[in-house]
């Protein structure tokens, strides 16, 4: 033997003579460039652990190792194309190595046709972790999946319940997102925005950018990352209210390096990655043991720092992978040795394996199944599905640089945390912009002053039925049909009452006390417009249906009855209180609240005000509201006309039917310009309410102000109620009955004149 310790790193890169040795070839696919140029380290620490396999004599003594690689350039065309020079050139290959994912997912699929053992350093798609679909493959590089439980365990500790994931469209990422997914949707955190690209991340970085992503996930190579990180500077899609997940195998200065597909200085890329953190696969052992290899952790470093020459490690592809290249090949150093004993027990010698020998690759196998040793990288043991079981590595760059700031053990579920995490703002962000829920009232001074005025209309409205009541006994009331003028009175209090409720919100009660407000809502303006508008409409109605009739009607409806005057009210009012009811019963009022566009503070720029309006409302409100305001609106519109055929009449029975005509005029043209706007202003509950309540409040002072305000002139300025109630008992009704006597007379002898008339005409001019 050549050496038989380690005192000498340097010695430790040169192999010694091997004659007399047989060799076993390794064919090797190295990506020296490409989207994960991780040959560049792995090589050469792979070389530097075959030279100290080949100088061992415990291991593999009758036999030496050599490798035949090429550049896979990670990429799977080119790969075919060198599979295939590996496979059809000799010598033959006992063993494959590759590295991207990609690569090796395509190594692994065909090596079964040839019987060969895939043992990779460099693979970490989940997708290889399928026994069905890869039989016979290896990897010292622990699977992406073994990344997901760290990322969960960080977004419990701080806090985040919604997350978003942005990927490169290859297998590895795809499997990798899909066993994410699987595992937050059980700790009940939910993956809010996916985006996915091919070659240009710009899209999906906007798309992360108007969906307000802010704890993102990202799975991509190194080249990748650095446009990606281009694109999030441009939509400043980083800073305090955004963390980065991003993969730890990237070179620690990767965003430094110049690439000419990206148009960002190395200052943009450094403020943008600033305070991201990583996930990454311990692969180098922090203690300080000599395993397999007789080499610590560090002393490997050193040998592999002379191997490069004095290239910058940070500048160096693969160079955090580099020990898993050397314990890859000392796992198969070792499972080869562990195989010369079963195969001479056989008869058979590992350099007579052939692609159609099974036992051979059978042996290879069962020993690399059961590998458990010490390495550069740690304790390397294979579980069910051939992938390496390992520890992860926290990290947050820091100031330009990364700091370990934790542990996470998946198998014992043990997270270690340093407490040294660092934060652009006061702490860890909210994992979405903050949406605080604010309620739209009314304006108090609106409320106030219109609540002011109805209250005052309702004192005169109390005023005007004092004063109806109190001169009931008056000739002139008694003309007007004071019970009619006593529910006008009655149903405008009513309307203006109904002032209060609609301006009522919740600003004043409980939400769960709204519908009670919302009932009477539409109970008071339902029962207060019948009363009101009732009464007018069917004097009206009938002062029409007894003076614009043909002639010889007119004596027969000159009788008016004042039942039906107070029947013809009881029919409005039946059929608003039916069709109130069933509303209610069949549809009844609830609450509902409408979003509006969210708005920005000024001053905060992480939290977004939802403004919210409460309404009064039913599951087929527009039907219901269409049928009242259709009703009504034929109401209004019949007493308009009504009122315009009656203006020149002249009738002592309803004395007051002209300004009850001047007081439908006012209703109906309010009611019918109030209605659709206040409609169309739901949403703005200021100016919804302000016309409502200042349409119920003006028409209200119109209709009393016209109805009453008269006769109290009259019989103030006339002094009419003294005289007439003194003298109601003795000559009211004899006064009455005189006057209708000489009318009745007048008409007699009107008609009998007409017929003398008509008969000398026909005496001086039709006789024969």
């Amino acid at each position: 033997p050549c050496l038989t310790s380690s005192l000498t790193l340097l010695l430790l890169s040169w192999p010694c003579p091997s004659l007399g040795k047989k060799k076993l070839y390794i064919g090797a696919l190295f990506p020296m460039s490409g989207g994960w140029p991780g040959g560049q380290a792995c090589l050469p620490s792979a070389q530097m652990a075959l030279d100290l396999v080949n100088n061992r004599t415990d291991i593999l003594p009758d036999y030496e190792l050599e490798l035949i690689y090429y550049d896979s350039m990670c990429d799977p065309g080119e790969s075919t194309k060198l599979l295939y020079d590996l496979l059809y050139t000799e010598p033959i290959k006992t063993v494959l190595m590759p590295g991207c994912s990609s690569v090796s997912t395509l190594v692994a699929e065909a090596a079964r046709m040839w019987n060969l053992i895939v043992l990779s350093y460099g693979s970490s798609s989940p997708a290889l972790s399928n026994r069905n679909r890869f039989p016979t493959f290896f990897r010292t590089h622990p699977s992406a999946t073994l990344h997901n439980p760290t990322r969960v365990r960080l977004f419990q500790k701080w806090k985040w319940t919604k997350i978003a994931t942005i990927q490169q469209t290859t297998e590895v990422f795809t499997s990798t997102l899909d066993d994410l997914e699987q595992r937050v949707k059980e700790a009940g955190i939910e993956i809010s925005v996916r985006q996915s690209f091919l070659t240009d991340p710009a899209v999906a970085v906007k798309n992360l950018k108007r969906q307000d992503a802010r704890i993102i996930v990202g799975l991509f190579y190194e080249t990748e990352a650095r446009k990606v990180f281009c694109e999030v500077f441009k939509e400043k899609l980083y800073g305090k209210k955004y963390v980065w997940f991003l993969i730890g195998w990237y070179a620690d200065n990767w965003f430094k390096i110049k690439d000419p597909s990206i148009n960002c200085t190395i200052e943009n890329m450094t403020e943008a990655v600033e305070g991201h953190v990583t996930t990454e696969i311990v692969m180098l052992n922090p203690e300080t043991v000599r395993g397999a290899s007789n080499l610590t952790s560090q002393e490997f470093l050193g040998a592999l720092m002379n191997r490069l020459g004095g290239k910058n490690p940070e500048e160096t592809g693969g160079f955090q992978e580099a020990p898993l290249a050397y314990d890859a090949v000392w796992a198969l150093a070792l499972a080869l040795n562990k195989t010369v004993a079963p195969l001479k027990a056989k008869g058979r010698r590992l350099e007579d394996f052939n692609y159609n020998n099974h036992d051979i690759t059978a042996e290879i196998y069962r020993a690399l199944n059961t590998s458990s040793f010490e390495g550069v990288s740690g304790h390397v043991v294979f579980d069910a599905q051939g992938s390496r079981m390992a520890m992860t590595l926290i990290e947050q760059l820091q100031g330009g640089s990364y700091k370990k700031i934790g542990y996470y053990d998946s198998s014992q579920k043990n997270l270690s945390w340093f407490g040294n995490d660092v934060w652009i703002g006061a702490g860890p962000p909210a994992d979405s912009t903050i949406v605080i829920e604010e309620f739209r009232y009314l304006s108090q001074k609106l409320f106030a002053a219109v609540s002011v005025f109805a209250g005052l209309g309702i004192l005169l409205g109390i005023v005007c039925l004092t004063f109806n009541i109190y001169n009931s006994n008056v000739r002139y009331i008694q003309n007007s049909q004071p019970y009619l003028n006593n529910m006008t009175a009655v149903g405008c209090m009513m309307a203006l009452a109904a002032v209060f409720p609609l301006g009522i919100d919740g600003h004043h009660i409980h939400r769960s006390q709204f519908t009670v407000v919302c009932q009477f809502r539409l109970w008071l303006l339902g029962l207060g417009f019948s009363l009101a508008y009732g009464s007018m409409f069917t004097k009206i109605w009938w002062v029409h249906n007894l003076f614009t009739k043909k002639e010889e009607k007119k004596e027969k409806r000159k009788h008016l009855e004042p039942w039906k005057l107070y029947a013809t009210v009881g029919v409005l009012l039946a059929i608003d209180v039916l069709s109130l009811m069933i509303w209610q019963i069949v549809d009844p009022l609830h609450i509902t609240v409408e979003k509006f566009t969210r708005e920005a503070p000024k001053g905060d720029l992480d939290v977004l005000i939802q403004p919210l309006l409460e309404h009064c409302t039913s599951e087929k409100m527009n039907t219901w509201l269409g049928v009242v305001y259709g009703y009504k609106g034929l109401l209004l519109l019949l007493g308009i006309f009504l009122a315009y055929e009656t203006k020149s009449v002249s009738t002592e029975k309803i004395n007051d039917h002209r300004a009850v005509g001047m007081a439908i005029y006012n209703v109906a043209v309010l009611c019918i310009i109030t209605a659709p706007v206040t409609m169309i202003l739901t949403s703005q509950q200021d100016a919804s309410f302000a016309f409502a309540a200042l349409a119920i409040v003006f028409s209200v002072y119109i209709t009393l102000v016209v109805l009453f305000v008269p006769k109290m002139r009259r019989l103030i300025t006339r002094g009419e109620w003294q005289s007439e109630q003194q003298d109601t008992l003795k000559t009211g009704s004899s006064t009455n009955n005189n006057d209708e006597e000489k009318s009745r007379q007048l008409e007699r002898e009107n008609r009998e004149l007409q017929k003398i008339i008509q008969e000398v005409q026909y005496t001086l001019f039709d006789a024969p």
